[in-house]
């Protein structure tokens, strides 16, 4: 009888396993490795889990930082991103993609920027007006904290209302003198 019970328990186990790896949450998981480098904000590895993560979130917005981890840009943005990170945990999931590993979207996102934030809701893009011309993205390093709160803030009211576009907060378009 006690070798019954262990077979069968060991059934059950291989069934749970195959059942947690192969759903769609864990899959995406076991592609999100986190990093020291950046500041431990979970990295995407491939296309398909940038894929995977954009369609696995239902409430919340995804926000996603393409560049390179040894860009001082990146640095300045993710020591940012890292600190609100806890803040917008129940309405924001962030995630960053080194854009040399991952190629996928460069020509398609237009990502030849050292640091770009894109926002995604529901499989949508959300694009923001900054007043610099550029709507899909921002393509600078913000600084502030609770800048990027508001802003983050703004993009997830106008979205949750189902606007494609959303106009920010703060008027962007003298940032940049040249």
């Amino acid at each position: 009888m006690a070798r019954l019970f262990k077979y069968k328990t060991q059934f059950q186990n291989c069934i749970l396993q195959n059942f947690v790896t192969s759903h769609p949450v864990s899959l995406l998981r076991s592609h999100v490795r986190r990093e020291t480098m950046s500041y431990m904000l979970p990295h995407l590895h491939s296309g398909w889990a940038v894929d995977q993560a954009i369609l696995a979130e239902e409430e919340r917005l995804v926000i996603i930082r393409f560049g390179h981890d040894w860009d001082e840009t990146c640095m300045q943005m993710d020591e940012v991103l890292a600190s609100v990170a806890e803040t917008l945990k129940n309405f924001a999931v962030i995630y960053l993609v080194d854009i040399t590993e991952v190629p996928d979207f460069n020509t398609m996102y237009e990502l030849y920027d050292p640091s770009t934030i894109m926002f995604f809701f529901r499989n949508k893009h959300i694009m923001i007006d900054l007043g610099t011309g550029n709507n899909n993205k921002i393509n600078w390093a913000l600084k502030d904290k609770q800048e990027f709160i508001d802003i983050v803030e703004t993009v997830y009211r106008g979205a949750r209302k189902g606007r494609g576009l959303v106009i920010a907060p703060k008027d962007y378009s003298t940032k940049y003198r040249y």
